[in-house]
Protein backbone atom coordinates (compact mmCIF):
# COMPACT_ATOMS: atom_id res chain seq x y z
CA UNK A 1 0.00 0.00 0.00
CA UNK A 2 3.06 2.13 0.65
CA UNK A 3 4.29 1.54 -2.85
CA UNK A 4 1.20 3.44 -4.71
CA UNK A 5 0.44 5.96 -1.89
CA UNK A 6 4.37 7.17 -2.61
CA UNK A 7 3.59 6.56 -6.82
CA UNK A 8 0.47 8.96 -6.46
CA UNK A 9 2.71 11.74 -4.43
CA UNK A 10 5.45 11.63 -7.08
CA UNK A 11 3.22 11.94 -9.32
CA UNK A 12 1.76 14.63 -8.10
CA UNK A 13 4.88 16.01 -7.77
CA UNK A 14 5.61 15.56 -11.33
CA UNK A 15 2.37 17.34 -12.65
CA UNK A 16 3.71 20.20 -10.46
CA UNK A 17 5.68 20.36 -13.90
CA UNK A 18 4.85 22.23 -17.00
CA UNK A 19 6.23 20.13 -19.09
CA UNK A 20 4.98 16.98 -17.72
CA UNK A 21 1.13 18.26 -18.61
CA UNK A 22 2.33 19.81 -21.74
CA UNK A 23 3.61 15.82 -22.31
CA UNK A 24 0.71 14.34 -21.37
CA UNK A 25 -1.95 16.46 -23.24
CA UNK A 26 0.10 16.08 -26.94
CA UNK A 27 0.66 11.66 -25.73
CA UNK A 28 -3.52 11.65 -25.55
CA UNK A 29 -3.69 13.72 -29.01
CA UNK A 30 -1.61 12.29 -30.82
CA UNK A 31 -2.21 8.55 -29.64
CA UNK A 32 -6.20 9.42 -30.56
CA UNK A 33 -5.56 10.87 -34.11
CA UNK A 34 -2.97 8.04 -34.89
CA UNK A 35 -5.38 5.04 -33.51
CA UNK A 36 -8.50 6.49 -35.78
CA UNK A 37 -6.81 6.15 -38.48
CA UNK A 38 -4.28 3.04 -38.01
CA UNK A 39 -7.86 1.00 -38.28
CA UNK A 40 -7.88 2.47 -42.10
CA UNK A 41 -4.80 1.90 -43.01
CA UNK A 42 -4.36 -1.93 -41.03
CA UNK A 43 -7.68 -2.58 -42.92
CA UNK A 44 -6.06 -1.43 -46.68
CA UNK A 45 -2.99 -2.78 -45.80
CA UNK A 46 -1.57 0.94 -45.65
CA UNK A 47 0.54 0.24 -42.31
CA UNK A 48 3.56 -0.16 -44.42
CA UNK A 49 3.49 3.80 -45.23
CA UNK A 50 3.67 5.02 -41.31
CA UNK A 51 7.10 2.98 -41.60
CA UNK A 52 8.61 4.59 -44.71
CA UNK A 53 7.00 8.10 -43.55
CA UNK A 54 9.03 7.67 -40.42
CA UNK A 55 12.42 7.75 -41.90
CA UNK A 56 11.39 10.14 -44.22
CA UNK A 57 10.62 12.43 -41.37
CA UNK A 58 13.97 11.45 -39.79
CA UNK A 59 15.56 12.61 -42.71
CA UNK A 60 13.97 15.75 -43.12
CA UNK A 61 14.68 16.18 -39.07
CA UNK A 62 18.73 15.53 -39.94
CA UNK A 63 18.28 18.52 -43.11
CA UNK A 64 16.62 21.46 -40.38
CA UNK A 65 19.38 20.18 -38.03
CA UNK A 66 21.79 20.81 -40.71
CA UNK A 67 20.44 24.69 -41.74
CA UNK A 68 20.23 24.74 -37.74
CA UNK A 69 16.32 25.82 -37.65
CA UNK A 70 15.11 26.98 -34.28
CA UNK A 71 11.80 25.37 -34.91
CA UNK A 72 11.83 22.42 -37.07
CA UNK A 73 8.19 21.13 -37.45
CA UNK A 74 7.48 23.02 -40.69
CA UNK A 75 10.02 21.65 -42.80
CA UNK A 76 9.63 18.32 -41.44
CA UNK A 77 6.06 18.66 -42.00
CA UNK A 78 6.41 19.78 -45.35
CA UNK A 79 9.13 17.46 -46.58
CA UNK A 80 6.59 14.20 -45.23
CA UNK A 81 4.01 15.40 -46.89
CA UNK A 82 5.56 15.81 -50.38
CA UNK A 83 6.90 12.47 -49.40
CA UNK A 84 3.05 11.08 -48.79
CA UNK A 85 1.93 12.20 -51.82
CA UNK A 86 4.71 10.81 -53.89
CA UNK A 87 4.52 7.79 -52.35
CA UNK A 88 0.64 7.49 -53.04
CA UNK A 89 1.31 8.23 -56.79
CA UNK A 90 4.31 5.84 -57.27
CA UNK A 91 1.99 3.35 -55.57
CA UNK A 92 -0.51 3.49 -57.74
CA UNK A 93 1.93 3.17 -60.80
CA UNK A 94 3.00 -0.07 -62.02
CA UNK A 95 6.41 0.79 -62.94
CA UNK A 96 7.15 0.87 -59.39
CA UNK A 97 4.46 -0.80 -56.85
CA UNK A 98 3.82 0.25 -53.55
CA UNK A 99 6.19 -1.61 -50.94
CA UNK A 100 9.11 -1.28 -53.26
CA UNK A 101 8.62 2.89 -53.52
CA UNK A 102 8.00 2.62 -49.71
CA UNK A 103 11.91 0.42 -49.25
CA UNK A 104 13.51 2.66 -51.78
CA UNK A 105 12.20 6.35 -50.12
CA UNK A 106 12.46 5.32 -46.09
CA UNK A 107 15.86 3.69 -46.41
CA UNK A 108 17.29 6.51 -48.72
CA UNK A 109 15.47 9.57 -46.60
CA UNK A 110 17.06 7.17 -43.22
CA UNK A 111 20.67 6.50 -44.74
CA UNK A 112 20.77 10.22 -46.20
CA UNK A 113 20.29 11.55 -42.91
CA UNK A 114 22.31 10.08 -40.65
CA UNK A 115 24.89 10.86 -43.41
CA UNK A 116 24.10 14.60 -43.40
CA UNK A 117 24.25 14.59 -39.02
CA UNK A 118 27.49 13.29 -39.33
CA UNK A 119 29.41 14.59 -41.82
CA UNK A 120 27.44 18.73 -42.23
CA UNK A 121 26.69 19.02 -38.72
CA UNK A 122 29.28 16.96 -36.43
CA UNK A 123 28.26 17.58 -32.56
CA UNK A 124 29.60 16.21 -29.51
CA UNK A 125 26.83 13.86 -28.43
CA UNK A 126 25.30 12.92 -32.14
CA UNK A 127 24.74 9.39 -30.59
CA UNK A 128 22.67 10.75 -28.33
CA UNK A 129 20.61 12.94 -30.65
CA UNK A 130 19.87 10.06 -32.88
CA UNK A 131 18.80 7.84 -30.56
CA UNK A 132 16.44 10.39 -28.95
CA UNK A 133 15.19 11.38 -32.76
CA UNK A 134 14.73 7.38 -33.56
CA UNK A 135 13.37 6.17 -29.88
CA UNK A 136 12.14 9.52 -28.46
CA UNK A 137 13.85 8.61 -25.24
CA UNK A 138 13.28 12.93 -23.77
CA UNK A 139 12.22 14.94 -26.18
CA UNK A 140 8.12 14.39 -25.63
CA UNK A 141 9.70 16.16 -21.96
CA UNK A 142 11.16 19.04 -23.89
CA UNK A 143 7.92 20.35 -25.80
CA UNK A 144 7.19 24.32 -25.61
CA UNK A 145 4.26 26.03 -24.69
CA UNK A 146 4.17 26.42 -28.89
CA UNK A 147 4.72 23.26 -29.84
CA UNK A 148 1.52 22.13 -27.69
CA UNK A 149 -0.41 24.85 -29.43
CA UNK A 150 0.89 23.21 -32.90
CA UNK A 151 0.01 19.82 -32.13
CA UNK A 152 -3.93 20.49 -30.42
CA UNK A 153 -4.41 22.84 -33.36
CA UNK A 154 -3.25 19.65 -35.97
CA UNK A 155 -4.65 17.52 -33.94
CA UNK A 156 -8.38 19.13 -34.08
CA UNK A 157 -8.14 19.42 -37.55
CA UNK A 158 -7.14 15.93 -38.00
CA UNK A 159 -10.03 14.51 -36.12
CA UNK A 160 -12.16 17.05 -37.82
CA UNK A 161 -11.64 15.56 -40.93
CA UNK A 162 -12.11 11.61 -39.79
CA UNK A 163 -15.33 13.06 -38.45
CA UNK A 164 -17.11 14.81 -41.52
CA UNK A 165 -15.69 12.50 -44.10
CA UNK A 166 -16.24 9.15 -42.26
CA UNK A 167 -18.83 7.74 -44.67
CA UNK A 168 -16.03 8.14 -47.34
CA UNK A 169 -13.16 6.83 -45.18
CA UNK A 170 -15.39 3.88 -44.65
CA UNK A 171 -16.49 3.39 -47.87
CA UNK A 172 -13.27 3.63 -49.60
CA UNK A 173 -11.51 1.19 -46.75
CA UNK A 174 -13.80 -1.49 -47.36
CA UNK A 175 -14.61 -1.36 -51.26
CA UNK A 176 -12.70 1.21 -52.96
CA UNK A 177 -13.93 -0.17 -56.87
CA UNK A 178 -17.60 0.17 -55.23
CA UNK A 179 -16.58 3.61 -54.03
CA UNK A 180 -15.48 4.81 -57.34
CA UNK A 181 -18.65 3.14 -58.55
CA UNK A 182 -20.67 5.36 -56.41
CA UNK A 183 -19.06 9.02 -57.85
CA UNK A 184 -16.90 9.02 -54.35
CA UNK A 185 -13.58 10.00 -55.37
CA UNK A 186 -11.44 7.33 -53.50
CA UNK A 187 -8.16 8.59 -55.20
CA UNK A 188 -8.74 12.27 -53.43
CA UNK A 189 -9.71 10.30 -50.05
CA UNK A 190 -6.69 8.52 -50.05
CA UNK A 191 -4.54 11.50 -51.03
CA UNK A 192 -6.40 13.01 -48.17
CA UNK A 193 -5.17 10.31 -45.76
CA UNK A 194 -1.89 10.30 -47.06
CA UNK A 195 -1.33 13.50 -45.82
CA UNK A 196 -2.88 13.35 -42.51
CA UNK A 197 -0.95 10.30 -41.84
CA UNK A 198 2.35 12.32 -42.56
CA UNK A 199 0.62 14.85 -40.24
CA UNK A 200 0.54 12.45 -37.43
CA UNK A 201 3.83 10.86 -38.61
CA UNK A 202 5.51 14.23 -37.93
CA UNK A 203 3.57 14.82 -34.09
CA UNK A 204 4.18 11.63 -33.16
CA UNK A 205 8.47 11.60 -33.69
CA UNK A 206 8.45 13.83 -30.24
CA UNK A 207 6.99 11.29 -28.67
CA UNK A 208 7.77 7.51 -29.49
CA UNK A 209 10.95 8.63 -32.51
CA UNK A 210 10.50 8.03 -35.85
CA UNK A 211 11.40 3.71 -35.71
CA UNK A 212 8.67 3.11 -33.29
CA UNK A 213 5.69 5.45 -34.66
CA UNK A 214 3.85 2.61 -36.43
CA UNK A 215 3.07 0.66 -33.13
CA UNK A 216 0.84 3.97 -32.45
CA UNK A 217 -0.83 2.77 -35.98
CA UNK A 218 -0.71 -0.84 -35.58
CA UNK A 219 -1.48 -1.92 -32.37
CA UNK A 220 -4.49 -0.81 -31.29
CA UNK A 221 -6.62 -1.27 -34.26
CA UNK A 222 -4.80 -5.12 -34.26
CA UNK A 223 -6.18 -4.84 -30.70
CA UNK A 224 -9.08 -3.71 -31.13
CA UNK A 225 -10.03 -5.92 -34.20
CA UNK A 226 -9.08 -9.73 -31.83
CA UNK A 227 -12.54 -8.55 -29.88
CA UNK A 228 -15.05 -6.56 -32.44
CA UNK A 229 -15.33 -7.01 -35.95
CA UNK A 230 -17.40 -3.67 -36.78
CA UNK A 231 -15.84 -0.85 -38.36
CA UNK A 232 -17.39 1.64 -35.86
CA UNK A 233 -16.74 -0.53 -32.24
CA UNK A 234 -13.06 -1.24 -33.72
CA UNK A 235 -12.59 2.18 -34.30
CA UNK A 236 -13.92 3.44 -31.03
CA UNK A 237 -11.84 0.68 -29.42
CA UNK A 238 -8.91 1.47 -30.73
CA UNK A 239 -8.83 4.86 -29.86
CA UNK A 240 -9.98 4.24 -26.07
CA UNK A 241 -7.35 1.62 -26.10
CA UNK A 242 -4.25 3.65 -27.68
CA UNK A 243 -5.07 6.67 -25.64
CA UNK A 244 -5.12 4.40 -22.09
CA UNK A 245 -1.92 3.03 -23.41
CA UNK A 246 0.36 5.47 -24.09
CA UNK A 247 -1.00 7.33 -20.73
CA UNK A 248 0.59 4.65 -18.61
CA UNK A 249 3.17 4.58 -20.99
CA UNK A 250 3.79 8.03 -20.18
CA UNK A 251 3.44 7.70 -16.24
CA UNK A 252 5.44 4.85 -16.20
CA UNK A 253 8.28 6.43 -18.05
CA UNK A 254 8.03 9.32 -15.85
CA UNK A 255 7.87 7.81 -12.47
CA UNK A 256 10.50 4.68 -13.35
CA UNK A 257 13.04 6.95 -15.42
CA UNK A 258 12.54 4.60 -18.08
CA UNK A 259 12.52 5.90 -22.34
CA UNK A 260 9.08 7.27 -22.98
CA UNK A 261 8.92 5.50 -26.52
CA UNK A 262 9.82 2.25 -25.88
CA UNK A 263 7.63 1.70 -22.44
CA UNK A 264 4.46 3.34 -24.71
CA UNK A 265 5.19 0.49 -27.37
CA UNK A 266 5.69 -2.33 -24.45
CA UNK A 267 2.34 -0.66 -22.44
CA UNK A 268 0.71 -0.95 -26.35
CA UNK A 269 2.29 -4.93 -26.81
CA UNK A 270 0.60 -5.84 -22.55
CA UNK A 271 -2.48 -4.21 -23.63
CA UNK A 272 -2.32 -6.34 -27.12
CA UNK A 273 -1.72 -10.15 -25.76
CA UNK A 274 -4.76 -8.83 -23.32
CA UNK A 275 -6.50 -8.09 -26.43
CA UNK A 276 -5.50 -11.16 -28.01
CA UNK A 277 -6.55 -13.85 -25.16
CA UNK A 278 -10.06 -11.91 -24.62
CA UNK A 279 -10.31 -12.85 -28.57
CA UNK A 280 -10.01 -16.11 -28.13
CA UNK A 281 -12.10 -16.50 -25.02
CA UNK A 282 -14.84 -14.92 -26.84
CA UNK A 283 -14.57 -16.87 -29.69
CA UNK A 284 -12.97 -14.16 -31.47
CA UNK A 285 -10.99 -14.38 -34.99
CA UNK A 286 -7.46 -16.34 -34.09
CA UNK A 287 -4.37 -14.43 -36.10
Amino acid sequence: MNFFVKIINDLQTYFEFPFVRYALIVGILISLCSSLLGVTLVLKRFSFIGDGLSHVAFGAMAIASVLKLTNNMPLILIITVLCAILLLRSGSRRKIKGDAAVAMISVGALAMGYLMLNVLNPSSNLTGDVCSTLFGSTSILTLTKTNVYICIVLSVLMLLFFVFFYNKIFAVTFDENFALATGTKANLYNLLIAVVVAVIIVLAMNLVGSLLISALVIFPALSAMRVFKSFKSVTICSAIFSVVCTTLGLLISIVAGTPVGSTIVAVDIVGFLGFYVAGLIKGGKKA
